[in-house]
Formats: C-alpha cells, sequence, structure tokens
C-alpha cells in the first residue's frame, strides 16, 4: 500500500507497561519497518518528558489536561488548556499525519479527536476493554470522556476492539454511532523473543511453578489464584514445593502479600515486581502452568505469551480469551470467581504432564499462524486503506 504519515495516540506509554502500551509499540515498529513514517503520541502524566526517540521513533509525551467538578480543577483546567492544546496542533502540524489512530480512549483520544475535527486527518478508535476492564471505571465516572468518545466513534473512518466482547460493549454504549460496525484486530506477540532467554536463570530447581503476570489491581483476579492455590495446596492437590510467582507491580502488592500470609501460604508465594520483556519471557519458558484469573479481560495477552513458550494455560472466561482459547485444546478455561474450580484445574494440569505438553503445543501453533505483531499490523494496513 501507499506510504503513510500515522500517529499511534496511546492512552500510555514508556516508562508505563501493559498491554495497550506493548501493542502501540509493536504495531509501531512494524508499521515504521513497512515505510510508513510513525510516530507515537501519548499523554503527559507529569513526567514531562516532551520529544523522544524509543526504538528509533519518535515519542511525544503531550499534556492532556480535562476539567473537573470541583471549581479548583476547573481554573487549573482552564489555565492548562491553552498550552496543551497548541503541543497537540503542533504534533500536528508537525508530523502531518495521514491517520490519527487513538489506542485505548481516555484523554489522549479527546484531544485526538478535536484534531481530527479541525484537520482532514482520517480518525480509527481502537478499543482495548477500557470502557470495561479497569479498576477505576473512568467511563462510568466522568461525563467528558465518554461523551468524546461517542463523537469519536461517529466521525471514525475505522473503529476496532481487540475481541468481540469489546465490540459488543461498544455497541451497548454507544449505539448506532460507529461501534456496530467494527472489526476485532487482536493482539500479538514476538515469537522470537523468547529465543535468547535462560530457564535456569529463573528456576534452578525442577519444582513446578504456577505463573500470573501483569498490572497488580483487583480487575486482574491475582487474589483469586491466591485463594484457589491455597485451596488445592490444602487439599494436597498440588505436587509438594510447588509455588505461585506473581510478575508485575500495582496497588494490589502489599494487600497480596498479606492475603498469601493470612492463606498460610506466603512462603510459597513469589512477589517479581515490574519484569521487562526478556523476564517475562523467561518467565513463561519456565513456567509449569500460566494462570490468567482476571475479573473482567478484554482480551489477554498473557495467554499469548505462554503459548510462544509452549506453556499450558488456564484462563478466565470472562471477556476475550474464550473468543481464541479452545477449551481443553489449547487451554483451559475456569471462571476464575468460582476458586474451587480453579483449584481443580491446577491440579489437573499439574498431575498431567501429557495434557501440558499438549496444551503447550497446540497453543504454540496456533499463536505461530495467527497471532503475531506482522498479521496485527497487516489488519490494520487494510483499514487505513479501505478508508
Amino acid at each position: 500500500m501507499d506510504r503513510l504519515r500515522i500517529a499511534l495516540v496511546s492512552s500510555s506509554y514508556e516508562p508505563y507497561t501493559g498491554g495497550v502500551e506493548e501493542h502501540t509499540r509493536r504495531v509501531a515498529a512494524v508499521l515504521a519497518a513497512r515505510g510508513h513514517q510513525v510516530e507515537v503520541w501519548t499523554v503527559d502524566r507529569g513526567e514531562h518528558l516532551g520529544v523522544t526517540t524509543l526504538d528509533g521513533l519518535v515519542v511525544r509525551y503531550l499534556p492532556a489536561p480535562l476539567p473537573a467538578r470541583s471549581p479548583t480543577s476547573l481554573l487549573r483546567f482552564t489555565w492548562a488548556v491553552p498550552g496543551a492544546s497548541w503541543a497537540w496542533w503542533r504534533a500536528l502540524r508537525t508530523l502531518r499525519p495521514d491517520v490519527v489512530h487513538v489506542q485505548c480512549f481516555g484523554p489522549n483520544g479527546v484531544y485526538a479527536l478535536a484534531l481530527a475535527r479541525m484537520s482532514t486527518v482520517l480518525l480509527v478508535v481502537s478499543s482495548h476493554g477500557e470502557t470495561f476492564a479497569d479498576d477505576h471505571s473512568v467511563f462510568d465516572a466522568s461525563r467528558l470522556i465518554p461523551f468524546a468518545m461517542r463523537s469519536a466513534l461517529e466521525r471514525a473512518s475505522a473503529v476496532t476492539g481487540c475481541s468481540q466482547v469489546v465490540l459488543v460493549d461498544l455497541a451497548r454504549r454507544f449505539p448506532g454511532r460507529g461501534s456496530d460496525g467494527g472489526v476485532v484486530v487482536p493482539n500479538g506477540v514476538d515469537l522470537h523473543e523468547v529465543e535468547t532467554v535462560d530457564v535456569r536463570e529463573v528456576s534452578p530447581s525442577a519444582a513446578p511453578t504456577v505463573l500470573a503476570v501483569g498490572r497488580l489491581q483487583h480487575v486482574k483476579g491475582f487474589d483469586l489464584l491466591l485463594r484457589a492455590f491455597a485451596r488445592a495446596t490444602g487439599e494436597g492437590a498440588v505436587p509438594a514445593g510447588t509455588r505461585v510467582r506473581l510478575g508485575g507491580d500495582g496497588p494490589e502488592a502489599g494487600p497480596l502479600a498479606a492475603l498469601a500470609s493470612e492463606l498460610g501460604i506466603r512462603d510459597r508465594v513469589d512477589l517479581l515486581g515490574r519484569l521487562d520483556r526478556q523476564q517475562v519471557a523467561a518467565e513463561m519458558a519456565a513456567a509449569t502452568v500460566v494462570v490468567v484469573p482476571s475479573r473482567a479481560e478484554s482480551f489477554g495477552i498473557t495467554v499469548l505469551e505462554a503459548w510462544r513458550a509452549k506453556a499450558p494455560v488456564i484462563a478466565t472466561t470472562r471477556g476475550g480469551p474464550p473468543e481464541f482459547v479452545s477449551d481443553g485444546d489449547t487451554g483451559l478455561l475456569v471462571d476464575p470467581v468460582d476458586t474451587t474450580a480453579l483449584a481443580a484445574a491446577l491440579a489437573t494440569v499439574l498431575a498431567d504432564a501429557d495434557l501440558r505438553r499438549r496444551l503447550g503445543e497446540n497453543g504454540y501453533r496456533l499463536v505461530r499462524d495467527e497471532y503475531t505483531w506482522e498479521r496485527v499490523a497487516d489488519r490494520y494496513e487494510e483499514l487505513y486503506g479501505r478508508a
């Protein structure tokens, strides 16, 4: 297709980590490698990082203040909005993008919508479950962001969701505003990221490990995993010495440590803190089973990372995973709120080496064929060309 100038407008980016950040970073790299001129525009959270270069691409950290209800907040917004508006307009005039592509709608989407209204740029909106898989419930607490998203969906040349569950929620919240015609563009993984990992650095012993990775927040359900593991351990249903390893940081780190102590399993739970990409790949390669116990999950990129390492997966039924995980074939699907069922699934997978091998190999074949970042970029290029 023709070479385009593309602004990927992400709700969050480096130095923060998560599914949206990874999605934006990887898509940007693939599109740039194909000859497109790509910049990442993201929200300045107060670090004042300005304009920098990451992975060979320009990244602009732009202020995105929004009004609040208190008089003081309104005064601060009134003072800050001229400078913020100028920063976004300057980014537009510098890149002169053909496409402004919002990744996860928040304050970034509000300003991207304003730019689209003031220019002829194509607007694309990609939702990553921000309307429901968010501990802060921004779309229920804010009035401006849902109003802006409704307008953006109406104006957008294309709307995508990382799963059908996400598109259904958009259609429910914003009927007739463009969401009904949305298409699924899933997440992906870099298949080569596991090639240089050393499993011995993660797991020098042969003790079985149950791994969960993600931001430590309530919606991710790590507390449910600890309760299920404690139940399975108490019933003698898991091999002796089995450990739970939780990778990530977030507000639930302290409460999870306290819960592990309360359940009597603190000596068998490792809180690993924030992991870089290589560390995640190494943990996956060393894991006996990977669990995604989310109370709500828009997609579940952790599933793909586990499959890449040929690790067996137990995934939540609450959200996107049932759309691409085949129960009993590429993983086990369990409602994690039913901790008895989750404990039984843990016991089943940990006890059956043949099942683990089959689930891992089937998952690897699927992720290799369907869920690479190249395939994700193909879908976006198709949408850009059609628009």
